[in-house]
């Protein structure tokens, strides 16, 4: 067995030296994390047994671990071939998801697989199928209208280096048996598509830059139907897309006919005066459907002023999100939101932002319908390969007190209630008298060249309007379906090994 394999071995080199010329190089990239959770009221509500820490239904403490792994084959600087694999997040002593005793779970997904080739004779790129994708941003880092991995074709060229040009065709959605039920053969793969058209146009000049977008969606009428009890899996996006692209209140039309949406923004940085930096994103979108109540239009808008230093990145930063008004039959004021699936660099609790697989999102996946100021140390650092950010956010709604009383089904004077995905992406819904303040604290060592050790802790203390013209004498119950206002927090500690 074993002149067998040399054998085979030897064959094996013999015809990758005879094929030397078209020989493919194969690189390999990859990331391990071990992560290990404790916090309480991760709902903003009473931790126990029934609801557990309030994360998600999980425990107080949790480990979990994700791998994952990305192969390259390289042909030339004009072709390759992608694919990216992804093992997890597995809870430990979870069967579902394999992390119980034996394992064996069948937990390897398909994060991205795509081509990259350019068009003979020109500078022109192109990349074709499931990939990474995001809307420019210069403050938060990402994007909180679409960051996340779709299928789609994308173009990119350079003209010179002032002017770049980047556009793309994405589908995030289509034949998921989402077609309104027709009384004999139950939904149809028809008309249940969502296409994404973007044109992106990045500026480089002197200690400037500058990226004009826009976006235009169109969805399908059948998208959004879900029937009964019936179990409806259109990806692990879904949740972020269904209740971000509408207003969140049911009206006469099921949503059975086409919506489109359109986005529009400027993002940029001035670095002319470096080591001080300025940073913008300007957002504006909106959602239209048959039905005004469906419909979803607004605006957010950030600002970020750091001044880097040997020692580290002192910064202060701020954002506002419309919200909505005091009239549920004319839709909602918020901007719609694809899936924002990046990590908000100006938050790693309440909002989208750690940067590894800790919890997360305890206010809202995005900053939409709220405001905020914070101030940043980022990155400081006296001791080699050890780094601290330090942040502390004071943020409030701006959605109408009113408006309150349709969230907690509590109004019965008008028509319009609230849709089966409840306050329509946010786990919080936020009101002008509510506020909150956010102290996070990330400590990362360097121990080796590739690994990395984090230890982020996070507090967030949350204050609803208690007036009878919002949340009530009992917001807790009202706002959180429980007793009490609970502040929320968490202390997370990774293992990272990457390559």
């Amino acid at each position: 067995m074993k002149k067998l394999m040399t054998l085979a071995l030897a064959a094996a080199m013999m015809l990758g030296a005879a094929t030397g010329a078209n020989a493919i190089d194969f690189k390999a990239k990859g990331q391990w994390i071990m992560s290990f959770d404790y916090g309480m009221h991760g709902n903003f509500g009473e931790s126990k047994a029934k609801n557990n820490s309030g994360f998600k239904n999980e425990d107080e403490f949790e480990a979990r671990q994700r791998v994952r792994l990305q192969l390259d084959a390289v042909a030339s600087e004009a072709l390759s071939g992608t694919v990216f694999f992804e093992i997890g997040d597995q809870v430990w002593g979870d069967n579902d998801n394999g992390g119980a005793l034996g394992a064996d779970g069948k937990v390897v997904e398909l994060k991205r697989a795509y081509i990259d080739w350019m068009v003979p004779q020109t500078d022109l790129k192109v990349r074709m199928g499931i990939q990474g994708l995001a809307l420019p941003s210069f403050t938060t880092n990402a994007s909180q209208i679409f960051d996340d991995d779709v299928a789609a074709v994308s173009l990119n060229y350079q003209f010179n280096e002032n002017v770049g040009l980047t556009a793309f065709w994405a589908r995030p959605y289509n034949d998921n048996n989402g077609y309104k039920w027709n009384g004999t053969d139950g939904r149809q793969n028809y008309m249940d598509n969502m296409d994404m058209f973007a044109v992106l146009l990045p500026l480089t000049f002197d200690g400037v830059k500058v990226t004009p977008w826009v976006m235009y969606a169109a969805m399908g009428p059948g998208m959004f139907n879900k029937w009964g009890n019936d179990k409806f899996d259109a990806g692990n996006a879904w949740t972020r897309a269904s209740r971000g692209m509408t207003s969140g209140f049911t009206g006469t039309d099921p949503l059975d006919t086409y919506g489109n949406a359109f986005w529009a923004g400027v993002t940029g940085e001035v670095t002319y005066w470096d080591p001080f930096r300025i940073a913008w994103d300007v957002n504006y979108g909106s959602a239209s459907y048959a039905d005004e109540k469906m419909n979803r239009e607004g605006w957010l808008a950030s600002l970020l002023l750091e001044y880097k230093l040997d020692w580290g990145t002192p910064g202060l930063y701020g954002w506002y999100g419309s919200g909505d008004d005091n009239n549920p039959k004319n839709g909602s004021e918020r901007m719609p939101v694809v899936s924002a699936n990046g990590n908000n660099q100006f938050s790693n609790f309440a909002f989208n932002g750690n940067p590894y697989i800790a919890r997360e999102g305890v206010l809202g996946s995005t900053m939409v319908g709220t405001w905020g100021i914070g101030a940043r140390l980022k990155d400081v650092s006296f001791l080699e390969d050890l780094k601290h950010t330090l942040r502390v956010n004071f943020m409030g709604g701006t959605n109408a007190p009113k408006m309150a009383k349709y969230v907690s089904h509590t109004s019965s004077k008008d028509p319009a209630t609230v849709a089966p995905y409840g306050t329509s992406y946010d786990p919080m819904y936020l009101t002008t008298g509510d506020t909150a303040l956010e102290i996070g604290l990330t400590n990362t060592y360097k121990m080796y060249d590739n690994f990395t050790v984090m230890l982020d802790a996070a507090y967030v203390a949350l204050w609803l309007d208690d007036s009878t013209s919002t949340w009530g004498k009992n917001p807790g119950r009202s706002a959180l379906g429980g007793d009490g206002v609970y502040d929320a927090w968490n202390v997370n500690l990774s293992f990272v090994y990457s390559f």
